[in-house]
């Protein structure tokens, strides 16, 4: 089950057991602000998206749409939503569960910048009954706990960092490696970095 990669994922964190499992669909971001009790625009919606090498995914507040000319500056081609297949032959999630979490290497993922106006936002986990309740900071440090790993394993291929924006990608290589060692120090630099310098989190989204 997608949900048990999801718990995988969290394990190594202490965090599996914060993991929500609802009596009802949470499919929907109506449905999932209901099954948890916020308003929609505090979850964290992951939008799936289809690019020539593949798929992207945004994670998004809940009352947010694409900017169709943002996201065709940023990857190159308009916006084209992955089909129920295509979801789940790309993430490995299904359609109501698709997360940030546990997807395969290969898959780009996006945190976007409508997230910080709140302190707690609830993405899916893996399953159309789940979620888990992060705070942005936390949302943006396992997310680049995630791709640190990857990276390293892809040999330092996978971070890309806009020309003048941050730290070069020595740099932040060098960073996200010393994060592995001393999560709790880097955690404070990633946060930063991420949230509010804009690697790796792109404002394609305006406000419905």
């Amino acid at each position: 089950m997608s949900i048990e990669k999801v718990r995988d994922y969290f394990r190594p964190l202490g965090r599996e057991q914060d993991i929500l499992e609802f009596p009802v669909s949470s499919a929907t971001v109506e449905l999932a602000a209901q099954a948890a009790g916020v308003i929609p625009a505090r979850i964290a919606k992951t939008l799936s998206f289809l690019v020539e090498e593949g798929c992207v995914l945004i994670a998004a507040a809940g009352d947010a749409k694409i900017d169709n000319s943002k996201y065709k500056a940023m990857f190159h081609t308009k916006a084209k939503m992955l089909t129920p297949e295509q979801v789940s032959a790309f993430t490995g999630h299904a359609v109501g569960g698709v997360c940030p979490f546990a997807n395969p290497e290969g898959v780009r993922t996006y945190l976007d910048v409508s997230l910080r106006r709140f302190d707690t936002v609830f993405p899916a986990a893996g399953s159309s009954n789940s979620a888990i309740r992060l705070t942005c900071d936390e949302l943006a440090e396992i997310f680049c706990l995630h791709m640190s790993k990857a990276n390293e394993r892809a040999g330092g291929q996978l971070f890309s960092i806009p020309e003048g924006r941050g730290q070069s990608i020595p740099e932040y290589e060098k960073a996200a490696r010393g994060f592995l060692r001393e999560i709790t120090a880097y955690a404070r630099e990633v946060r930063q970095y991420l949230l509010y310098t804009g690697a790796n989190v792109i404002n394609l989204i305006t406000l419905a």
